[in-house]
């Protein structure tokens, strides 16, 4: 019988101090030197999501990890999706299905039922592989979430999985993230943590030697390295929508993306900003629509009507409608798509108050919200082009009318999405449908720009880029070493 694999886990002295990405480096340092590794993050809290190999959703941060372990993401690697649909409610996926929308001060009653799943998820990992690296969320320095608790210490006591603390230099303060983190927790929790690393270091690290050497005197624990700033971040999916780019590329095609209150798989956007022929802008709240823009990008929503509601109050639709007069080119992805259409309708109130909302009206297609949620990986053919696509379907609602004679793309013979008369506006539910180099090089011909293609192998180089990188500034035999 194979001998149960061994675990460790990196909790933050904050949120967004990159455990993210240290964990997807960790990934691929481990697979480098020979080792089955799975990623695995008990509780997630993000609308960027990956479909699964065994038909469910999980966090596109674990998505990127399973690639860095060179695993097809599963839903076992992060049991608790959190998938936020307005200021105090959210959706909460388990083992990659929907289960309940709840506020947010009801969600500690639900918690408690949830470790079950979230154990259950993390000791098929470890009975498959040799190392399962974990991620926590936010930080164990939340000490008045502790009771319940299923991400941070509450986990790795129940798993009895060691700790390395990583706090964020880039912020400031990092001495004080670390020691306080340490002068919060009971004692129980603090010993736990068998050490730290501070991330994300600009110029250079040995100017930081008195205050790594004053958080091991302070703290007893063992420091295990300064990371600096890994320069080709920007080049992986982003997991929180605060971290994307106000803009990217310098090339021809200007490409316009709607920065939605309730943005969703904003990865899709990714190919397109890596390529040198064209330019994208995230338009954010506040901002008007650039003239010069030659196709704008109604992204996916977790609030299809109150995203409708909130693109309104920017103005964005009247800025929409003068952009398709110049003869501009828009393109809608499942929520955008449904948002083009001439109404959203929500008869039972699954993402928000019951009720329908009208569209923008750039397409002849109508919506309507149901419980159904359909989570599928995606074989299509452009039906412009005739180009292979891949993509994945993750939504809710069915959407119909005139304009789906003309589609977007086919799936199995059937077609998909929808065009307007003159072409010009597309909508499609295919997620993804840029990474593929066939699609996204017919896509981008039609403004005139070749592609540079191999968009996988850009990431998946990166990734190993990230491994070194690690390797170089990190005690990672230390760490890895650790792991029990």
């Amino acid at each position: 019988m194979r001998p149960v694999g061994r675990a460790l886990m990196i909790q933050g002295a904050g949120s967004n101090v990159g455990k993210s990405m240290l964990v997807a480096g960790l990934a691929r340092a481990a697979r480098r030197r020979g080792l089955s590794v799975a990623p695995f993050k008990p509780q997630n809290m993000s609308n960027n999501a990956a479909v699964t190999v065994d038909g469910g959703e999980i966090g596109r941060a674990q998505a990127l990890q399973a690639l860095a372990a060179g695993l097809e993401p599963h839903t076992d690697m992060n049991p608790v999706l959190l998938k936020p649909e307005t200021d105090v409610g959210a959706q909460v996926v388990v083992q990659g299905r929907r289960v309940a929308t709840v506020r947010a001060r009801d969600y500690a009653g639900l918690k408690p039922s949830l470790m079950g799943p979230v154990l259950e998820s993390f000791g098929r990992l470890r009975a498959a592989h040799e190392l399962v690296i974990v991620e926590g969320a936010g930080s164990p320095a939340e000490v008045n979430l502790r009771a319940g608790d299923i991400a941070n210490m509450g986990f790795a006591e129940a798993a009895s999985v060691p700790v390395v603390l990583a706090g964020d230099i880039d912020r400031g303060g990092v001495i004080a993230q670390i020691v306080g983190t340490q002068a919060v927790l009971d004692p129980a929790d603090e010993a736990r943590i068998a050490g730290f690393l501070i991330n994300k270091f600009r110029g250079d690290p040995a100017l930081f030697a008195d205050g790594y050497r004053l958080i091991e005197a302070r703290t007893g624990w063992r420091g295990f390295g300064v990371l600096p700033w890994f320069p080709d971040a920007h080049l992986l999916p982003a997991e929180d929508a605060l971290d994307l780019p106000r803009s990217g590329g310098a090339g021809g095609v200007h490409v316009a993306c709607l920065a939605l209150s309730r943005i969703a798989n904003f990865d899709d956007l990714d190919p397109l900003r890596a390529e040198p022929g064209a330019r994208l802008t995230m338009v954010r709240a506040g901002e008007a629509l650039p003239g010069d823009v030659d196709l704008v990008i109604i992204p996916g929503s977790k609030s299809t009507r109150g995203d409708l509601a909130f693109l309104r109050a920017q103005g964005w639709d009247v800025d929409l409608a003068a952009h398709v007069r110049r003869g501009g080119r828009v393109l809608g992805i499942c929520g955008g798509y449904q948002m083009l259409g001439r109404v959203v309708r929500d008869p039972q109130g699954l993402e928000g108050p019951a009720g329908e909302t009208a569209g923008l009206g750039l397409l002849e297609v109508e919506t309507e919200m149901s419980p159904d949620k359909r989570l599928t990986r995606v074989q299509a053919v452009d039906a412009a082009s005739g180009a292979p696509m891949e993509g994945y379907e993750i939504h809710i609602g069915r959407t119909g009318g005139a304009d789906c004679a003309r589609p977007f793309a086919h799936v199995a013979g059937q077609p998909e999405g929808a065009r307007s008369a003159d072409g010009r506006v597309m909508g499609s539910y295919l997620h993804g449908m840029f990474a593929g180099d066939a699609f996204r090089a017919a896509f981008l011909s039609g403004f005139g720009v070749t592609s540079q293609g191999g968009h996988g192998a850009r990431v998946d180089a990166t990734l190993d880029r990230l491994a070194e990188h690690l390797e170089a500034h990190l005690d990672v035999a230390g760490l890895l070493a650790l792991a029990r």
